[in-house]
């Protein structure tokens, strides 16, 4: 795969990641077809609308290149396919449909991308495969990719079977490369303004260890995982680098998680989610921070 100017298909291209993740594609230089279920939200890039829950039109979306984007189908069309289709979290849809939307979307883009030869795939996963909401029950932290894994609700299950199921396409293909980025809870930068309603309430995001991603870094994330070169199956977590909270990351664990193991020493407001594989690996490094907005 060549690092250079490459041919991206991305699905949910209208998604909260999607849009800026096609932005950052785009100004990077590649040639980028987005694949969504609704109509496009921009007239510079091929696009393709489709409804990933039937094989058949994934099958033909990410074999199509070219003007006539649903002309035949063939193999090698992209250089790299990055899935970010699905429903974001669990407050959208019932636990049933979250789950079997995520779960099949998944595996038939994984099918699809077998049956044409595609050999690059960036995964969107979550750190809810991790076990968010977070208890007591932490193997330690900052949590890093080789935390235990766990599913605690239909979303988090969703993800951690899509893992699951990279893993194994990975295992019948020596030549798969499958890069799953772990994205925190993604934030817009004017989600931000409501922080200071939260800065003295613990409790308002201790369900992620107060962990976020910006959605311009989580952007970023996808173009760098695109000139990932080993294959097989690897997961990064794509986290900021502070926490939620003006306090302490220290006072914090001693609030809600005096007796869970801390690896190293902390910084006054780090992350509880380690980031630092895919600095060392992706290249990639968090640019932005909630503390510049408010």
């Amino acid at each position: 795969m060549s690092t250079s100017k490459l041919r991206v298909a991305v699905t949910g291209a209208n998604g909260k990641v999607g849009r800026l993740a096609v932005e950052a594609l785009v100004q990077a230089g590649h040639e980028v077809v987005g694949i969504d279920r609704g109509p496009s939200v921009r007239d510079d890039i091929l696009y393709a609308q489709a409804d990933l829950t039937d094989y058949g039109q994934t099958h033909d979306v990410l074999g199509s290149v070219g003007w006539d984007i649903l002309g035949d189908t063939r193999d090698g069309a992209f250089d790299v396919v990055v899935h970010l289709a699905a429903i974001p979290h669990p407050r959208m849809f019932s636990n049933s449909v979250t789950f079997t939307n995520n779960v099949a979307v998944a595996y038939n883009v994984f099918e699809a991308c077998r049956r044409l030869g595609l050999k690059d795939i960036v995964l969107a996963s979550s750190e809810t495969v991790l076990g968010v909401p977070f208890g007591d029950d932490l193997a330690y932290v900052p949590l890093d990719e080789e935390s235990p894994r766990r599913g605690r609700n239909a979303y988090g299950m969703s993800k951690l079977l899509t893992e699951y199921i990279a893993e194994e396409f990975v295992k019948n293909d020596s030549d798969l490369r499958v890069t799953s980025l772990r994205f925190s809870y993604v934030q817009n930068v004017e989600e931000y303004e409501e922080y200071p309603s939260f800065a003295d309430d613990v409790d308002r995001r201790v369900w992620d260890l107060w962990a976020y991603i910006d959605s311009r870094d989580a952007a970023d994330a996808v173009e760098k995982a695109l000139h990932y070169q080993p294959r097989g199956f690897e997961t990064f977590l794509i986290a900021a680098d502070d926490t939620t909270q003006p306090a302490l990351t220290t006072d914090l664990l001693k609030e809600r998680f005096p007796n869970v193991p801390v690896r190293g020493d902390l910084k006054p407001h780090q992350a509880l989610l380690d980031n630092s594989a895919a600095k060392e690996k992706l290249g990639w490094s968090a640019q932005h921070s909630w503390r510049n907005h408010v």
